[in-house]
């Protein structure tokens, strides 16, 4: 008990920085009550505006999420290195850029976005001479410049750097994998982990309890998205934390292997679903006026059903 008050003490007397290395300690410890009390410490110390429109907060060491317009960004940060997953649009990375220079008021050592889409990537041009390096999958920067084409984005700016099946990266004391396993919400996904905290951060390819975006203009499978699913659950572990680009509301943005599972349920249902609908002759516009959920997958609800039964019968009509 003595050591634990004694380790408090010099915590609330910590930068920001030795406090996310203090909770991982912690974490590894296995030291609850220190765990929270550290938690507590960082909370103050990032000091939101209380009026702020976001929300940020870590997950496991000195590795957060943030959330305001858009898909989820993760990032980790210390006096090592920053690195971000994501960008949302302009003005919300601006907005983390402020909170992690209170951490590191130094360049951001790279930013990393999981797929093309512009609610996960247009906030790149707000980290123009700040980081040297904007990583992505080949096919996520192929697809950033047919749409910057396509809708006249002179300005967009686009990943400098590209991997194909598997990147690590050591930045901020922390070992990033980025993973490749094929088509999935776009041909372009990738999967981030933190290592050393066993942090995931899966992008689009995870919806928690809402109805997902396939975008089948940028090479989405259908099929393929659940062996990604699979593939997520062999090679990461019961204790991984998991970020997930969207979520329902009342429902995380973070979660477990217990999502997944969901999410990958709910794939092979509409898989199911659309095949059975064309067996029977159903028109699409049809299914799509009287369908308000996928039959075995009941927790995903409400508006966008519409989206998945345009992928699906676009799938298996290929």
């Amino acid at each position: 008990m003595k050591t634990r008050r004694t380790f408090l003490k010099q915590s609330a007397q910590l930068s920001l920085s030795a406090l996310f290395f203090s909770h991982l300690i912690a974490c590894k410890s296995g030291d609850k009550k220190m765990e929270e009390t550290i938690k507590e410490e960082i909370k103050k110390k990032l000091a939101l505006n209380p009026d702020a429109t976001y929300m940020m907060d870590y997950i496991s060491g000195d590795v957060g999420f943030f959330s305001e317009r858009g898909g989820t960004i993760g990032w980790i940060a210390n006096k090592e290195g920053v690195v971000v997953v994501d960008t949302q649009f302009p003005d919300q990375s601006k907005n983390l850029i402020t909170e992690l220079q209170k951490i590191n008021d130094t360049k951001i050592d790279l930013v990393i976005n999981t797929h093309h889409h512009g609610d996960h990537s247009a906030g790149n041009s707000a980290y123009t001479g700040i980081t040297d390096r904007i990583l992505a999958h080949e096919n996520s920067k192929a697809n950033q410049e047919r749409v910057a084409t396509e809708r006249n984005q002179e300005g967009r700016v686009l990943p400098d750097d590209t991997f194909a099946d598997k990147r690590t990266e050591k930045i901020a004391g922390e070992t990033i994998s980025l993973h490749y396993f094929g088509a999935g919400h776009t041909d372009g996904d990738a999967i981030i982990h933190f290592e050393n905290n066993n942090v995931v951060h899966m992008g689009d390819l995870m919806f928690n309890r809402r109805f997902p975006y396939i975008d089948k203009s940028a090479g989405a499978n259908i099929e393929n998205w659940i062996s990604i699913l699979d593939k997520t659950k062999s090679t990461f572990n019961p204790e991984t934390k998991f970020i997930f680009g969207h979520s329902d509301n009342g429902h995380d943005i973070l979660g477990n292997l217990d999502d997944i599972s969901a999410f990958k349920n709910y794939l092979e249902k509409l898989l199911v679903f659309g095949k059975e609908s064309i067996s029977a002759g159903k028109e699409l516009q049809e299914l799509k006026k009287s369908a308000t959920e996928i039959p075995g997958a009941p927790e995903w609800k409400g508006k966008g059903i519409e989206r998945s039964l345009d992928a699906v019968y676009t799938e298996l009509a290929s």
